[in-house]
């Protein structure tokens, strides 16, 4: 298989200054945890991993090892800072990050096997049922010939199966490579090959999206949740054996492959370990984010990088419980979570602007939460949400798939609301200029990051060696993000320097939006852009310009690209104009289609009633 395989480590950083300070929240953690030997002497000896192949790694996407003369001391910016930094070396690096996700679980599973630890809809799973169902699904997986460094894709949306499966991987050593649930089309066909996946595990609904498509790639076993179709096999079937013990797995090896979309057509696939999803619960642990005894309620989906690591895996390292709501509903997520006895609400910035835009009920601050954490949330949208529902919110972060959390705040410590928090005690940032000096502190400019401790950021992009190596340039990942930093060590997020557009708290790839409304017979070319929204994130404005004598309505625009792309890339504007603003080297000039917002001369998909729908696909029989 190519690619990265079990046992090779992603880039690690330098090692870490003792600060002077020690927070409460990390001082309660050591005491609860005890230091790394004790988490060994718990937990058995690591598994030792294969010996590092960084030449090799790099020509496959991934990063190369570096040798401990690379590794430097990183200290704080300022007083406040340091209030907050945390001693990584008096806590335990192994603690923090060199550890695995299998590990993590089986600690919760000796400690309360009969607690209920995962709900999502009607399904709830003790430790003890996820831990059986684990070893059915690993020897399933294995049947199907998946061994350690495989990969199994799932299109899923939030269903038990998906924690499953993700448990299963990392005890089997497989890779798990969750699909965005509203993918079809080139979108689809794209990263399942891309991957290089051999079985595919999805829904109903998911299905119908991906048998058209499956011959076009390397999938050989369909394997479907729901009642099972022709030429697939359905999920109790995985279920219907025990294997052995599984792979003694290392945090350096590789647990998931996500895909974030950049500014190219080809999306990127971001290769994650198994120590970095710890690495990631714990870091919101660290700052008091999620607390032990925590009943999370969450409306993330379980298929990006916010339902599996910031919020699953901070319930798993944490000592708390998740609820997984199937779908976001505005109307109904405040009373779900009530009814659930959650303590923590967990989701992005556009839920709580719903939320927010729901009548006022008597029994909105009927409920035991502790917080909210919205990200991201403007300050007076943050007021707002306390007021109405009596509940503080925690809405200083800032990451990516990369790396998460790159910033975040404590709730009962130093806070700067208007900005997006502190420096993750697991990273270094700054900011730098295009020619990557750093910037005084108040300038805009690049973030740019690299981790402290190992396991702590992504190993690379899977399959781009080339990229994986420009976007570490000078031994720093660069976000393609601009912001700034203050003298408090709070990092201001500002735009995005790279051809992302967001929309429902959805990264939408330009380039390949635009790729596919060039295919629509009427359209010689296009750019898309991004315009304010009303509600959180930005609207997605299409500037058409029409081959000569040809004709579109918004009515065939609309079904054309509704059928091709994920229901949030959807254009809502469409602007038909003559030609599309160019520089002197021909290349668009998307800055002044972004100044022109909307006018009343162009289509409001919307406002004619043309809105996509999240379960929409392409009745069968009609063409593509």
């Amino acid at each position: 298989m190519p690619g990265v395989r079990a046992g090779r480590r992603p880039f690690s950083g330098g090692a870490v200054r003792v600060l002077p300070r020690e927070p409460p929240v990390l001082r309660r953690a050591a005491v609860r945890r005890g230091d790394g030997r004790a988490a060994r002497q718990r937990h058995g000896p690591r598994p030792e991993a294969q010996a590092p192949r960084g030449l090799e790694r790099a020509r496959h996407g991934g990063l190369p090892e570096l040798g401990a003369d690379h590794r430097q001391e990183f200290a704080p910016v300022s007083d406040r800072a340091r209030d907050q930094g945390v001693t990584v070396d008096d806590y335990g690096a192994a603690a923090l990050t060199q550890t695995t996700v299998d590990a993590e679980f089986r600690r919760r599973l000796e400690a309360e096997p009969d607690r209920p630890f995962v709900r999502c809809g009607p399904e709830r799973r003790t430790f003890a049922e996820l831990d059986d169902r684990t070893d059915r699904l690993a020897a399933g997986l294995t049947r199907l010939g998946l061994g350690p460094g495989d990969m199994v894709a799932t299109l899923l949306p939030n269903r038990i199966e998906t924690v499953e499966i993700m448990l299963a991987a990392a005890r089997l050593g497989v890779v798990q490579v969750p699909l965005n649930y509203y993918l079809k089309g080139d979108f689809l066909t794209y990263q399942l090959n891309d991957c290089g996946a051999s079985v595919l595990v999805t829904d109903e609904g998911g299905y119908d999206a991906a048998r058209g498509l499956l011959g076009a790639t390397g999938i050989r076993h369909t394997v479907l949740v729901d009642e099972p179709q022709a030429g697939t096999m359905p999920y109790g079937d995985l279920l219907s054996g025990r294997g052995g013990p599984g792979h003694a797995s290392a945090p350096g090896d590789l647990l998931s492959i996500m895909y974030t979309s950049g500014t190219t057509a080809a999306a990127k696939g971001c290769m994650l370990s198994s120590g970095y999803y710890v690495a990631v619960g714990r870091a919101y642990g660290l700052r008091g984010w999620v607390v032990p005894g925590d009943r999370m309620f969450t409306g993330f989906p379980m298929f990006h990088t916010s339902g599996q690591m910031v919020a699953f895996m901070s319930a798993l390292v944490n000592d708390a419980t998740i609820s997984i709501a199937p779908e976001f509903h505005a109307s109904t997520f405040v009373a779900e979570a009530a009814a659930d006895d959650a303590s923590l609400l967990v989701g992005v910035g556009p839920m709580a602007h719903m939320l927010l835009a729901q009548p006022p009920r008597p029994d909105d601050d009927a409920h035991r939460f502790r917080l909210a954490v919205w990200v991201p949330l403007g300050e007076p949208e943050q007021r707002a949400f306390e007021e109405r529902f009596g509940t503080p919110v925690m809405s200083e972060g800032y990451g990516q798939t990369e790396c998460v959390p790159i910033t975040n705040s404590a709730p009962d410590g130093f806070r700067d609301r208007a900005t997006s928090g502190l420096v993750s005690p697991l990273l270094d940032v700054r900011i730098v200029d295009d020619a990557d000096d750093e910037v005084p502190l108040g300038e805009a400019g690049e973030i740019v990051v690299r981790p402290k401790v190992p396991n702590a950021m992504y190993a690379g992009y899977w399959n781009k060696p080339e990229i994986t190596t420009a976007t570490w340039r000078n031994l720093w990942h660069h976000t393609g993000d601009h912001g700034r930093m203050d003298a408090n060590g709070c990092v201001t997020f500002v735009d995005r320097k790279k051809d992302v557009l967001r929309r429902r708290g959805e990264n939408v790839s330009a380039l390949a939006l635009e790729n596919t409304i060039r295919r629509h017979p009427a359209v010689r070319d296009v750019a898309v852009s991004g315009v304010p929204a009303a509600v959180g994130d930005e609207d997605i404005k299409a500037s058409v310009v029409l081959e000569e004598g040809a004709e579109l309505t918004p009515e065939g625009f609309f079904e054309f690209v509704r059928w091709e792309v994920p229901y949030f890339a959807v254009p809502r504007y469409v602007d038909v104009r003559a030609e599309l603003p160019v520089n002197a080297l021909s290349r668009v000039m998307k800055h002044v289609l972004r100044d022109e917002g909307v006018t009343g001369a162009m289509w409001d998909l919307h406002g004619l009633g043309l809105v996509a729908g999240r379960h929409d696909r392409r009745p069968e029989g009609a063409s593509a």
